[in-house]
């Protein structure tokens, strides 16, 4: 299964990644409308971190056996037959967040308004929009052999 796959060593921390992830599931599509015009901003499912001299992003693993499936009582949680994505219906989700509890990467984020998951990496339904904007190709979205990471 295709995934996002971080090189840490070529991340610089720009944060464009969060930037277009936002435009990519605003309703405008437009860099500016999204974070001046729209009244309800959508969340970035990728997450910058940074220790030190070291940064790099940080989004849904899409993990082979995903704990978030097993502890999702409503099957809001799914995996997509097609790609192997594991994805989220607002629709079926009714806020117990057992899937942010059990994500070992902590990359699933609640909403606290709406009590339901605020965002969760969905792939973009092609090529990532972190990956397509990034920089220096710090993301990259491909299969690999876990085991070896190649």
């Amino acid at each position: 299964m295709k995934r996002i796959w971080i090189n840490e060593e070529f991340c610089i921390g720009c944060r464009l990644c969060e930037v277009h992830c936002i435009v990519a599931h605003s309703k405008s599509k437009k860099i500016l409308k999204a974070f001046k015009d729209e009244a309800v901003r959508a969340q970035a499912a990728v997450c910058v971190e940074e220790h030190g001299y070291v940064s790099f992003a940080l989004q849904c693993r899409h993990c082979k056996d995903a704990p978030c499936l097993a502890a999702c009582m409503t099957g809001a949680m799914s995996r997509d037959p097609n790609t192997g994505a594991v994805l989220h219906d607002e629709e079926k989700c009714v806020g117990c967040w057992m899937c942010v509890m059990v994500c070992p990467f902590g990359v699933t984020k609640p909403d606290h308004e709406k009590h339901k998951i605020a965002s969760k990496c969905d792939l973009c339904d092609g090529k990532p929009a972190c990956v397509e904007h990034c920089p220096n190709e710090a993301l990259v979205y491909e299969d690999r052999d876990e085991t070896s990471g190649k």
